[in-house]
């Protein structure tokens, strides 16, 4: 068997009740899991303290804990899980905002690098709400921008973990690109 059937299986098994599957499903798909983990950090600012690997545990402790989950394929696995990911390093900006805005003071130096690293974690948490707000006005557009940008997924990947054809993925990209630009744009001029 080749590994999109073993996961394919691994997932079958777990949606069963073998609780054992998910250990199992790791090793296949930890590659890419690192890989998706790897590319959302490499927004984020300088010295994170989440490293890849910890990103990647951390998303993987949460999918563990879904119970309903039904995920069909490695594509959709993976489609959840770089949703997981942007939710924890969303979590960590809004963390570092509240610190920032009056949690415990620590002496700063002003630096343009803490600058920075400020600023990411501002535009993470503001691209999460246009996100969010996107995902309600079209659901699959939404998905479309998590699997794509946050993901990694090709056209392909995005197509089959969302279960609709590659022309679809490519104007909702398209779609979704726009808006989210337009309305990061227009955020940024009322802010």
């Amino acid at each position: 068997m080749d590994a999109p059937r073993d996961v394919s299986a691994l997932l079958a098994d777990w949606r069963g009740g073998d609780a054992g599957a998910m250990d199992r499903l790791l090793p296949l798909v930890y590659h890419e899991l690192r890989s998706i983990a790897h590319r959302q950090l490499l927004s984020e600012r300088p010295g994170h303290t989440l490293s890849t690997t910890a990103l990647v545990h951390e998303a993987y402790v949460k999918l563990v804990d879904q119970t309903r989950a039904q995920w069909t394929d490695q594509a959709h696995f993976l489609a959840v899980a770089a949703r997981a990911m942007r939710r924890i390093l969303v979590d960590y900006a809004r963390k570092r905002q509240a610190a920032k805005r009056g949690g415990p003071q620590q002496p700063v130096t002003l630096e343009e690098s803490a600058v920075m690293a400020e600023d990411r974690a501002d535009a993470l948490v503001a691209l999460d709400e246009a996100l969010t707000r996107l995902a309600t006005l079209d659901e699959r557009m939404g998905q479309v921008v998590e699997c794509r940008f946050f993901g990694g997924l090709t056209e392909e990947e995005t197509a089959s973990a969302l279960q609709v054809t590659s022309r679809t993925v490519r104007r909702d990209w398209a779609k979704a690109k726009g808006w989210l630009y337009q309305e990061l744009r227009e955020g940024g001029e009322t802010a």
